[in-house]
């Protein structure tokens, strides 16, 4: 019998939505979504890493622990929910985020064992010790110095047995920026249970691009490069035919099917329609002229236009009368609250 793609619920007790755990939403911040940020490696990653696409470079340099992983942005993720819960209850938030290492471990679907607190201390670790020089712009700002995605991890306190019971995280300035002006996207609860670091990549891409749309496809060179994943082109293509075919058997990827192209160059991601949305319904809005997407690079010069056409699309309300002009409109007022990337 094969092994379920999903690992099991380890907390589905009630008990776990004490101290509003549960209560805010997960959500991601949607630059680290979007570019390699975070190594797919389970094993020590000591390589620099740089990755440039369409204008936007991100240079990722490890300390002695390796680069900060996939399942490490779980720390930032439980961070950034939590901030976010605080902005909209109205009370005064900061870099500075406080909480007990077991709501984390429990929120993450994460042991409460040992071995968990364990590697949640090896996870602040590599957070810290990363170091990102980029020019994606977050909350309209563009950090130009070097800096760390955590500025500071600790532990606060900690039992006799040598478990941690309160721990303090210091965000970065180019992460609060982005939870600050809410460029965040909620995601699925069973991201956490997702075994492979590629599914997580996976979804983390198909969240951001693919949205409430109901379907989103790319080709698999720049899935590749997206994914930031160092295997051989050939190698990559059979990872991808995995996951493919146990989302065939199991349909385990939250919120979104993934499939080949016809051509199977690429692949197709189609929402299930669980994503969560303030719409009633999804705006079906047509294909747009080929011409406008020039007249667009010059609205918002530098930024992936392609990139923020998913954001319109996933932004608008109702069908406009000229979807060219609006869309237009729209990378306008991108690029005047942003800057240029």
């Amino acid at each position: 019998m094969s092994t379920m793609p999903l690992l099991p619920d380890r907390h589905p007790n009630p008990d776990f939505f004490v101290c509003d755990v549960f209560d805010a939403a997960p959500k991601g911040d949607m630059a680290s979504m979007e570019h390699p940020i975070f190594s797919l490696s389970t094993k020590p990653d000591t390589a620099i890493r740089e990755y440039q696409h369409r204008g936007l470079s991100v240079r990722i340099t490890p300390s002695v622990a390796g680069l900060a992983t996939v399942h490490d942005r779980d720390i930032l993720i439980y961070c950034i929910s939590q901030i976010i819960r605080g902005i909209n209850d109205g009370r005064p938030v900061s870099r500075t985020v406080r909480f007990q290492a077991s709501d984390l471990l429990k929120a993450t679907n994460r042991m409460t064992t040992g071995r968990g607190y364990e590697l949640l201390k090896a996870s602040m670790k590599r957070l810290q010790g990363t170091q990102i020089e980029t020019n994606i712009v977050t909350g309209g700002h563009e950090v130009f110095e070097v800096f760390g995605l955590v500025e500071k991890a600790r532990v606060v306190r900690e039992t006799r047995a040598g478990r941690m019971q309160e721990i303090e995280i210091v965000l970065s300035d180019w992460v609060f920026n982005a939870i600050q002006a809410k460029e965040v996207l909620t995601i699925s609860r069973d991201y956490f249970r997702l075994r492979k670091p590629l599914e997580r990549r996976l979804y983390e891409l198909a969240r951001k691009h693919c949205g409430t749309q109901r379907r989103w496809s790319i080709g698999l060179d720049l899935l590749q490069k997206k994914c930031g994943s160092n295997s051989s082109p050939k190698k990559f293509r059979e990872l991808i035919q995995s996951v493919i075919v146990e989302d065939e058997r199991h349909g385990h990827m939250p919120d979104y099917a993934i499939r080949w192209t016809p051509d199977r160059n690429g692949v197709v991601f189609a929402g299930r329609g669980t994503v969560p949305t303030e719409l009633a319904e999804i705006v079906e809005i047509p294909k747009l002229d080929p011409e406008v997407y020039d007249m667009a690079r010059e609205a918002a010069p530098g930024w992936d236009v392609r990139m923020i056409e998913q954001e319109w699309r996933a932004w608008a309300k109702e069908r406009p009368k000229n979807p060219e002009m609006a869309f237009l409109g729209f990378c306008r007022k991108w690029s005047e609250k942003r800057g240029r990337p």
